[in-house]
């Protein structure tokens, strides 16, 4: 990539959420705190859901899936900004940027397509009861995975390939504590039109139509529960959506609130300080909102400590 002056990148500054000093160490502390609760959370989804066979279902497979998702998207920009704060240091390198918006988008994208899946999952499960297990079974659940996967690379690595065709001049500060695409596509001092149009398709088509595959998912949903006779079928039928159906509007909500505050303020640093709310929030209450009334989930957490104390008390003997 060759800028205006004929020099070869090498990095962007990174400004984050404040240039105060004194607030560096309540920004690294909170946002270490949250990491680690999402890393944490996310690691005890997967560990109960792979040792507990009780657990060896779709809906679960698709719930580690999501979780080990969540830990990498974290992981794609939380530890960047820490290690920047406690270096003092604002400096990313291209190369380290056009990596760090491969996988933000990689991860994000397939968040998406997996909270798609688990929709259909649910109406599956209350729509056509019976044939569930036939619909839904093993092979058809890797293949929805693997489908997502392979969608998701080939879009972030379109989107990744379009910034190499970029030209950056003097302007290398990125408002934000990550490589967010549509910042980097802002500083640029060429053309950007292209990529601009790429962007606002690719999110109409990724964005858009997962999310009306959910809402026609749960129109059905909420169809089959309006026939069911008995209140307590009912609420049973609900109970067994409403963690996904939480997840969902947290995500969508964030997400689109995100945009459009910036759209409204046109304000990098209040668009920086709401994507917190889908990068790193989100990710840290999808446990906590799909374990805190699970039953299932939680005796097989009770059942892992147990083994897990029990086999600490034998190797201490």
């Amino acid at each position: 990539m060759e800028p205006g002056n004929g020099t070869q990148i090498s990095e962007f500054l990174l400004l984050g959420f404040s240039q105060a000093l004194e607030l560096q160490p309540l920004i690294f502390g909170l946002f270490l705190s949250m990491y680690l609760v999402t890393v944490l959370g996310n690691l005890l989804i997967i560990l109960a859901v792979s040792s507990d066979s009780h657990l060896h279902t779709p809906m679960y497979f698709f719930l580690s899936n999501l979780s080990l998702v969540d830990i990498c998207f974290t992981s794609t920009t939380v530890p960047k900004m820490l290690w920047n704060i406690q270096t003092q240091s604002k400096v990313i390198t291209y190369e380290g940027c056009i990596t760090q918006i491969y996988f933000f988008i990689l991860f994000a994208v397939l968040d998406n397509f997996i909270l798609t899946v688990m929709a259909y999952d649910r109406f599956v499960a209350i729509c056509h009861p019976l044939h569930y297990m036939v619909i839904m079974n093993p092979r058809l659940c890797g293949l929805l995975i693997l489908v997502s996967w392979m969608m998701s690379v080939l879009n972030s690595l379109l989107e990744s390939l379009m910034v190499f065709g970029l030209r950056f001049c003097s302007d290398l500060e990125i408002p934000h504590f990550f490589c967010e695409l549509r910042q980097v596509v802002q500083i640029a001092c060429s053309d950007t039109f292209l990529n601009n149009m790429v962007m606002y398709f690719i999110t109409v088509l990724l964005g858009g139509g997962p999310l009306a595959g959910i809402i026609y998912s749960y129109s059905k949903i909420l169809s089959s529960i309006h026939a069911i006779s008995s209140a307590q079928g009912k609420y049973k039928a609900f109970s067994t959506c409403a963690s996904h159906l939480s997840v969902v509007s947290l995500f969508y909500c964030t997400s689109i609130g995100v945009y459009l505050s910036s759209a409204a303020t046109h304000s990098s640093h209040s668009s920086a300080a709401a994507s917190v709310m889908y990068t790193v929030v989100t990710p840290m209450l999808n446990p906590f909102i799909y374990s805190l009334r699970n039953r299932d989930i939680k005796r097989a957490l009770q059942r892992f400590f147990g083994m897990a104390g029990t086999q600490g008390t034998i190797i201490l003997r």
